[in-house]
């Protein structure tokens, strides 16, 4: 019988790695990315289930995107499914840079409302609000109708 050899994510030259996913929520940050099998032009590296160092937790996701570095609003939207994850950006196999994501006191344009009856889902040129009551994990009201946003990944915009 063949041993199993252990399997590592590959390190990448150029690009962004974004670690600490809360476990489960990597597909959901591809989804963020707007990742599909027809627009990936670079190598994209996903670990789901991956044990961490961390003391609170004892599992992670991982992702890491080969040529690809995040813009502010993209950060924003991981910060509501993600609030622990790290971004570092990678430019010849080291980390140029590295930050934690951060979720502010509102949350404008990013997440639309759950409630059909809200007026930022009636047609009016009013872009959804809400207050961030709980940071970990994301707790969300509508600045509006007072709705908590239950599935904030299903109603990412």
């Amino acid at each position: 019988m063949k041993e199993i050899a252990e399997i590592k994510i590959p390190p990448i030259r150029n690009g962004t790695v974004i670690d600490h996913i809360e476990n489960g929520q990597a597909l959901n940050v591809l989804k963020i990315l707007g990742v599909n099998e027809n627009n990936i032009d670079s190598g994209i590296s996903i670990g789901m289930h991956v044990p961490t160092t961390k003391e609170s937790k004892k599992w992670k996701d991982i992702v890491k995107l080969e040529d690809m570095e995040l813009d502010e609003t993209t950060v924003s939207k991981i910060a509501l499914i993600a609030p622990e994850a790290t971004i570092s950006i990678i430019r010849d196999y080291y980390v140029a840079e590295k930050f934690d994501v951060k979720l502010g006191d509102k949350v404008v344009g990013l997440v639309r409302c759950s409630n059909p009856n809200c007026i930022t889902n009636k047609g009016e040129p009013v872009s959804p609000k809400f207050f961030v009551e709980n940071r970990n994990p994301p707790r969300l009201r509508c600045v509006y109708c007072d709705r908590i946003l239950l599935n904030i990944s299903d109603n990412l915009i």
